[in-house]
């Protein structure tokens, strides 16, 4: 297991400057699974070790991933045009980490989103060689009609691209709802895809991606980091 002392343990998971680290060590405002620290030479594993600072504790690790209920509002961007980036509903320590949104959510587009310093995981969920589905719970303005369902399932031609996309699932869960499943990540998929079968989209909530779901207890705009279990849903 990789040990690394102390300053450079909190330089990595996004508390500053090894400078600054060094300094809030010495003052006595960090401690290590539960004991304070005033050595900023000590060692420590890299990964799951116990941090306390600023009445905050998690545990550190080489790699975090990071699940996020998206509001409506903000833009998966660090260089926004017109709205709050979102990477701004996390703590500081987490936005000097560098985490990268796993694909984009539009705006007006709330629900699961993953964010990541781990570029291997990003690769996966986003190639579109592995197909990985992601489920959205549409709002359309108007009334769903079995042959829309049917011509989602089917394949449509957006405007401007040939090729024509599958819907995985389109499953009526009123007259102006459906849960959609789509394995492909193009520009505004979803939005085009309802369009192109004569409707509008007027919500669309993003409620899984793969086998992870958007847990029931996250409010929105709240955010946690991705456990192991949640990690292996993502895997298979």
């Amino acid at each position: 297991m990789s040990v690394v002392t102390l300053e450079r343990l909190l330089q990595a998971e996004g508390l500053g400057s090894r400078r600054e680290c060094r300094g809030w060590i010495m003052a006595g405002a960090v401690s290590v699974n539960q004991q304070p620290v005033t050595d900023p030479q000590q060692t420590f594993p890299r990964d799951g070790s116990l941090l306390s600072f600023n009445d905050e504790q998690w545990f550190s690790q080489t790699k975090l991933t990071v699940l996020l209920h998206k509001p409506a509002g903000v833009e998966c961007s660090h260089n926004p045009s017109h709205h709050p980036p979102v990477h701004q509903l996390l703590p500081i320590r987490l936005r000097q980490r560098g985490l990268q949104c796993v694909g984009r959510l539009d705006q007006d587009t709330t629900g699961l989103l993953l964010l990541t310093d781990d570029g291997a995981l990003n690769h996966a969920l986003t190639s579109p060689k592995h197909h990985i589905p992601k489920t959205y719970l549409v709002t359309t303005a108007h009334a769903l009609t079995p042959k829309m369902l049917a011509d989602l399932l089917a394949g449509v031609v957006l405007r401007d691209d040939p090729h024509p996309v599958f819907a995985q699932a389109a499953e009526p869960v009123d007259s102006h709802q459906l849960r959609l499943v789509i394995t492909e990540g193009r520009y505004h998929q979803v939005k085009r895809m309802l369009a192109a079968v004569g409707n509008r989209v007027v919500a669309l909530h993003r409620e899984a991606i793969g086998a992870l779901t958007l847990p029931p207890d996250l409010a929105c705009g709240q955010w946690a980091t991705l456990s192991a279990q949640q990690h292996s849903l993502l895997a298979n």
